[in-house]
Parts: structure tokens; C-alpha cells; sequence
């Protein structure tokens, strides 16, 4: 006899998931009967919310769901900041939980782990919520997980199945895959229409979100036949080099950018939100778009939000772009200033910036001379703010961080060994004092999985960002000095290589040994040290 929770190991094969991150309880040992015996890997993190950064982690860097396993009540609860930053951010998550058995679903008579409407709970930070309710329900429930991830705007799904289903008969159940779905792509009269547009703009301008990760290719392509500069979001970082010469990765929360977009003729936005923390993170106002807009949108409702587009391409961005692409065969740009235009809005966005936030942008360059093309993952810490306004990835899902969109704190440790597990190679882990504290257990992973993470912890001894702001606000600073650990003893306490920097030569030396050495390493750095580079 198959169990229900051996025949979801089972589906979960057959869609391709790989690995699971969980930390197995009473509610759901039974999850545990069919995946010792499967081809899924296991991963066990020290708390539910790191189950979840690191599933986060996992789908970014791979593209593909990243999963997570918890427990009724607390492990929905735990879970659930970590959904929400995934739901912000458009990350495909699948979390399976149990929920109470079923008699007891209501009652809130007392049971253990009872949390009063779980699904509710869950369904606030997920595409949706479903409580299975017979085994028959779970191959179906799963079909429509995978098709949001598939053809929709990919978010968190949260599926729950009561405790007596998990070990209920289930031999019955379909086990195929639905064939997958091919992202859908717009309208051909509307794509004729915007290409139309496209061919006669004398400024274009192409905006790129998160979203365009997948068409990286597609948006280099249409940027070089338009000769038209990127503007490459916080999550878009990496889609065109650093060295190309459209490539402009700076905010359009920044005076230079918004300049370039209100003399741009033709704006071709490419799956961004115009979400206030990537466009006008200083609240200076609505963005405007003078020119003729049009937007690339999985989503429906993103069309009526932000900018209103005079051409909505409804579809995903690869076929998108592709069929611009093509419609564009033989196109010669009306003016060839692209480049120039990109030039000039690099270096007036880059004067914006504070000579601290330059000297925190030297200190992710260094970073980056010494390790390549390793992923970066950042907390909401100072340096990563800076590298949030302006910063040049070198690849597509390479740079990657919680400082915009739900902006949680205790992001980049689990979400940096969810990178590594994806990818095999070494991923940066940059975290201030404080936002550490809120994961560190997790770095034990690290090294129980030996996943190459290299742990940076930016310390100024406290919120060193919020002491900031309420200074400058007139309030004195309270709950912002933070007796802060011995890290480096943390580090070594945990099984990793950990190591102070005292100068700016030590750090240099001890990145070359994280670049030669395969495993993990924690280096801590002051942020006086770090500022240095200046």
C-alpha cells in the first residue's frame, strides 16, 4: 500500500524537484517514509524561516520552484516572512505543510501546533492556499502549483494536507505529469502595433524587471537593434554586462535615470512592476513616462498599475521580446546615441551617490575582482542599499538581495546556501551585524552540506542604516546599538573557516583564499575597515 505522503514524494519526482528543504515534526514524519527512498535530496535548516530563504535562493539561481516542507502552526507561522518576500519579489515556492486532522479542523479545541485558519495565514503571502481534503484532490492541487510557476506570474503556492491523509491508502492516484505549459506571448496585432512604435522612436528606452531573467538573451538582442539603453532594475541586474555599452545598472529611483526615462520617446518596459522601492525609493513622486510607453507583462492586473501602457503586450517576456525581435528584422536604429545616452546617465547617477555609498560600491567591486562571476546575495544592510541604487552583475541571477520589495532582514545567509546547492559554485553571502543575527544558525547547513558560501559580515555594531535615518530624522537613536557576538568565534564554533579582516590588504588576502578554497568561510569586516576602499 502507497501512503498519500509517499505518493506526493512521488509527483514531486515526476515535476522534476530535486530538493527539498524541511525540518521534519510529528505532523509530518509521514512526508518523511517516501522521500528516504526517492531521488530528492534533503536539506534540514535550523528554522522554518531559513527553509524558506534558502528555497528562495534555490529558485532564483536555478529557475526553477524551490521547496519546502513544514510543520501545522509554527512551521506555517515561521515560513510565512519568508513567502512574503518571495511573493514581493515573484519567486516560484512551493511550500507543503500538514495541518491539524481532520475532525479537529475548526474546533480550535486545543489540538497540537493548532493555528486558527492556517490556510488563511499562508494564503496572504501565496498565489493560493489549498487544504487537501481526500487523497484524490493532491495530483490536481499539485498540477495547478506547477502551472503558476509554468505559465503565470510565478509566486509562493502553499498546499496543507491534514495529518490523517498523510498515511492514508493513496494507490489509486495518477502519478503523471500534465505536458508543461509553454509561456503564453501576446497578441500578434499588438505586437505589430508596438513594433511600430519600436521602429520609429528616436530615443527608446528599454526598462527591464526581475522578470526578464528568463530572456536574457531576447532583451540583448532587441537593446542592440534599437540601440536603445537597458535600465536594469535591482532583480534585472546582470541581463546586459558591465562592460556593454547600453547597459545602465543603476535605480530609477535615482535623478539620473528618471531624466533618461522623461526624455525617452518610446519606454518598452519588460516585466517590472514600478514598484515604489525600485522606482522612487525617495518618494519624490508618481513616475512619469512622457513618452509612449509599452509594457511586457505576465500579469494582467500589473497593465493597470504604475505606468498605464498605450501598447500592453500581455505574455511572458521570452516569446515577447522574440517576436519584437523579429518584427524588427533589417531595423536601423533613427539615432545612434544609445550608447552615449547610457554614458552619460551612468556617470550623472553615479555622482548622486554619497561618497559612502561610493566607497560601499568599491568594496562590492573589490568583491567582485577577487571572486568573479560568484553570485552576491545581500541582506537589507548598507552596502547592499548602495548596491541596490547602482551596481554592474555580471550575469543574470547573480546578484540577487531582501533591500527592496518586502525588505526582510536575515535574508542572505539561507538564501546564499539555497544559491549554492542550485548552482555547485561559490556564492557571497554580505550581511550587516544585525540582520546576521537573524539566521546565523543557519551557516551549520553550510557546512553540513559543504556549500560554497563565503559569509561577509558587514559589523557596525548595530541597525547602523536605521541609526542613520533617525538621526537625520531629529530622534534620538534608541534600540540601534547592538551588543554584537564574537562572529569569528561563531564561525569556527559552527565548522568554518572564520577570520577577521583588520585592513583592507587582509581582506584582499582572505577573499584569494575563498576563491582557492571549495568550502565554506565566514569573514568578518568593520564597516570603517570596508570603507576604506574609498
Amino acid at each position: 500500500m502507497a501512503t498519500l505522503g509517499e505518493q506526493l514524494i512521488r509527483l514531486l519526482e515526476a515535476y522534476g524537484v530535486e530538493l527539498v528543504f524541511g525540518i521534519p515534526g510529528v505532523h509530518t514524519v509521514e512526508l518523511y517514509r517516501g522521500l528516504d527512498a526517492s531521488a530528492i535530496r534533503h536539506v534540514a535548516p535550523r528554522h522554518e524561516q531559513g527553509a524558506g530563504f534558502m528555497a528562495d535562493g534555490y529558485a532564483r539561481t536555478s529557475g526553477k520552484p524551490g521547496v519546502a516542507f513544514v510543520i501545522t502552526g509554527p512551521g506555517v507561522s515561521n515560513i510565512a516572512t519568508a513567502m512574503a518576500q518571495a511573493y514581493a519579489d515573484s519567486i516560484p515556492m512551493l511550500v507543503v505543510s500538514s495541518v491539524n486532522h481532520l475532525p479537529a479542523l475548526g474546533m480550535e479545541a486545543g489540538a497540537l501546533h493548532e493555528l486558527r485558519r492556517q490556510g488563511l495565514v499562508a494564503g496572504q503571502c501565496a498565489a493560493f492556499s489549498h487544504t487537501v481534503m481526500t487523497p484524490a484532490q493532491l495530483p490536481a492541487v499539485l498540477a495547478r502549483a506547477f502551472a503558476i510557476f509554468e505559465g503565470e506570474r510565478p509566486r509562493p503556492v502553499h498546499i496543507e494536507i491534514p495529518v490523517d491523509l498523510l498515511d492514508a491508502p493513496a494507490d489509486d492516484l495518477d502519478l503523471s505529469r500534465p505536458a508543461a505549459l509553454l509561456p503564453p506571448a501576446p497578441h500578434p496585432d499588438a505586437l505589430a502595433a508596438a513594433a511600430a512604435a519600436l521602429g520609429t522612436a528616436a530615443r527608446p528606452l528599454i526598462l527591464a524587471g526581475g522578470g526578464a531573467v528568463t530572456a536574457a538573451n531576447g532583451l540583448v538582442g532587441l537593446a542592440e537593434t534599437l540601440a536603445a539603453p537597458v535600465v536594469m532594475t535591482n532583480n534585472a541586474r546582470g541581463l546586459l554586462p558591465p562592460a556593454h555599452p547600453l547597459a545602465v545598472p543603476a535605480s530609477p529611483s535615482l535623478q539620473a535615470v528618471r531624466a533618461l526615462i522623461a526624455e525617452s520617446d518610446v519606454v518598452l518596459a519588460v516585466a517590472s512592476e514600478f514598484g515604489r522601492t525600485d522606482y522612487d525609493m525617495y518618494e519624490r513622486g508618481g513616475l512619469a513616462f512622457p513618452g509612449r510607453l509599452i509594457r511586457i507583462e505576465i500579469d494582467a492586473q500589473q497593465m493597470r498599475r504604475g505606468g498605464v501602457p498605450e501598447f500592453p503586450l500581455l505574455g511572458a517576456a521570452a516569446p515577447a521580446l522574440a517576436a519584437l525581435q523579429a518584427a524588427l528584422s533589417g531595423h536601423r536604429p533613427q539615432n545612434a546615441e544609445g550608447a552615449a545616452r547610457a554614458a552619460a546617465t551612468r556617470q550623472a547617477a553615479m555622482s548622486e551617490l554619497s561618497p559612502a555609498m561610493r566607497a560601499d560600491l568599491a568594496f562590492l567591486d573589490r568583491i567582485r575582482a577577487r571572486l568573479g562571476d560568484a553570485a552576491i546575495v545581500g541582506d537589507s544592510t548598507q552596502a547592499v542599499y548602495a548596491g541596490s541604487l547602482y551596481h554592474a552583475a555580471p550575469s543574470p541571477r547573480s546578484w540577487f538581495n531582501s533591500s527592496t520589495g518586502y525588505g526582510t532582514l536575515g535574508y542572505a545567509p539561507p538564501a546564499a546556501i539555497g544559491a549554492a546547492l542550485a548552482s555547485g559554485r561559490r556564492v557571497v553571502s554580505l550581511a550587516g551585524d544585525g540582520g546576521f543575527q537573524f539566521t546565523a544558525p543557519e551557516i551549520s547547513v553550510a557546512v553540513e552540506t559543504a556549500a560554497p558560501v563565503l559569509f561577509i559580515v558587514w559589523n557596525n555594531r548595530g541597525y547602523g542604516e536605521i541609526k542613520r535615518y533617525m538621526v537625520d530624522a531629529g530622534i534620538a537613536p534608541v534600540g540601534v546599538d547592538l551588543q554584537t557576538p564574537d562572529f569569528v568565534a561563531l564561525g569556527r564554533a559552527c565548522g568554518l573557516r572564520s577570520e577577521k579582516a583588520e585592513t583592507l590588504e587582509a581582506f584582499d588576502t582572505l577573499l584569494k583564499a575563498a576563491a582557492a578554497a571549495p568550502g565554506p568561510m565566514l569573514i568578518e569586516i568593520d564597516e570603517a575597515v570596508a570603507r576604506d576602499f574609498a
